[in-house]
């Protein structure tokens, strides 16, 4: 646990419990403060309460007159597409609004850190795609290379959950839009940005709104260190934003899209090759074709961000390398869930927008496509010109005829239900074949969240293979 540093003695409101909120009550207290909580989930309050924590409806007259912060959860929007009503009236009451992001950075140092031979670290990873992957990989490479290292934020445990920084520690974030929209305090050593795709328009007010939020990391935070996949214009702009020269290596530019040249610090990866140039030689390389955890580009773009940041943390190539070899991957990201026959099943459920499922198609061949779901803005047309290794799609969802009928040029059958299209493409699999989960679309039609429809997808596989 992580004492939130700042407001002993002083009453802090938290709007919603869930893993995030529960987190930041019980750091506050830690710290000092009175932390009053709110839920619109009766569950959720009787769960504090059972902590001990007081619960108080927040829109109450003059809930906010005694109150020095209101900390909110990331699903509850504070903007757009409108503030919520607790939101709005924090707000107008002048009180500051902040998240546990905020919260973690203005109490992770410590006095204790005097003492220390090797300063701790914070790496944060933002982006539209590739962020767990990314952060799962730089910890797991750290501690192959026997590095202290903790994994938080939008993955693993809450930031405020972690433990106590030890001598020489490095702490991982991944951090998604929501996250880095509201903290009030961002100041990472090492800050990634993936990529960017469209994602969450609504909640940003449209695909410039997205952008500058994932922008606060490195203007807000002023990172030691920035890493920046360059392949869309957005990262372009924004490594050229923290670039005072062609030669300033703070900036570490990375690629799959095309070789970079030039005097600066750049990581690329081109036909399955991992290189990395320094002030116009190269000083690296890693042949990433035969590890089974990092498929095809977009992961390969993903091992390019985790190397930059490994390389500045001090790792040799081949240390990294060793890394990346013993990596299995994450759940949900193009994850090797079975085989038999020689067909091979794919589960890339996280796979919940365009951008994403056309990077999971172009890992593979001779496709088998499970896809479908709720759409997000702009529909799924754009994955025609992607869908040229896909021998057939097998529609789920509640829209999925209307899924089906965007998906020009591909053969399609509408199926609804995992259960049926699994079983659909497993009777019509030959060896070869890959049977990819990538929905392309949000899960919430049918599933709570894409790791329980991932996990129903494992099950139907197991299903048809035994």
């Amino acid at each position: 646990m992580i004492p939130v540093q700042g407001y002993k003695g002083a009453t802090v409101a938290v709007l919603g419990l869930g893993r995030s909120g529960l987190a930041a009550a019980r750091a506050l207290r830690d710290g000092g403060a009175q932390a009053l909580c709110w839920d619109d989930n009766p569950a959720a309050r009787e769960a504090a309460e059972a902590e001990g924590f007081e619960c108080v409806d927040l829109l109450r007259q003059s809930a906010f007159e005694d109150v020095a912060a209101l900390i909110v959860s990331p699903g509850i929007p504070h903007l757009y597409p409108a503030p919520n009503p607790v939101v709005a009236a924090a707000m107008d009451a002048g009180v500051p609004v902040d998240n546990d992001i905020g919260l973690f950075f203005q109490s992770f140092a410590t006095q204790a850190w005097d003492n220390f031979d090797v300063m701790p670290k914070v790496v944060a990873v933002t982006g539209s795609n590739g962020k767990s992957t990314t952060s799962a990989l730089i910890h797991h490479v750290l501690e192959a290379a026997g590095r202290s290292a903790q994994l938080a934020g939008n993955i693993g445990r809450g930031v405020l959950d972690i433990d106590p920084a030890v001598d020489g520690d490095v702490v991982v974030l991944e951090l998604s839009s929501y996250q880095t929209d509201l903290a009030r305090a961002m100041t990472p050593d090492i800050a990634v940005f993936t990529n960017l795709s469209p994602d969450h328009l609504d909640r940003h007010a449209g695909m410039g709104g997205y952008f500058a939020a994932k922008r606060r990391l490195f203007a807000e935070g002023g990172p030691d260190r920035a890493v920046v996949g360059v392949d869309e214009v957005e990262g372009r702009y924004l490594a050229g934003q923290l670039t005072q020269n062609r030669a300033d290596d703070r900036v570490i530019r990375v690629s799959v899209d095309r070789k970079l040249t030039g005097p600066g610090w750049h990581v690329f990866a081109r036909k399955g090759f991992l290189s990395e140039w320094r002030k116009g030689r190269q000083i690296g390389s890693i042949d990433l074709r035969g590890i089974k955890g990092l498929p095809g580009a977009h992961n390969h773009q993903n091992a390019c961000a985790a190397y930059a940041v490994a390389r500045t943390l001090g790792l040799a190539p081949r240390v990294i390398e060793a890394g990346f070899a013993s990596f299995g991957g994450l759940p949900h990201r193009s994850q090797i869930v079975g085989e038999a026959g020689g067909v091979t099943y794919v589960n890339d459920s996280k796979a919940t927008n365009v951008d994403a499922a056309a990077k999971a198609l172009g890992a593979f061949k001779k496709i088998r496509w499970i896809c479908g779901g709720l759409e997000k803005e702009g529909g799924v047309g754009d994955l025609a010109s992607a869908a040229g290794e896909v021998i057939k799609a097998y529609v789920i969802g509640r829209e999925a005829a209307g899924f089906a009928m965007q998906l020009n040029g591909v053969e399609a059958e509408v199926c609804t239900t995992m259960q049926q299209a699994v079983a659909r493409a497993a009777q019509e699999a030959r060896a070869g074949e890959t049977v990819l989960l990538a929905p392309a679309a949000a899960s919430f039609d049918q599933y709570d969240s894409f790791e329980k429809r991932g996990e129903d997808f494992v099950a139907q596989v197991l299903r048809v293979l035994s």
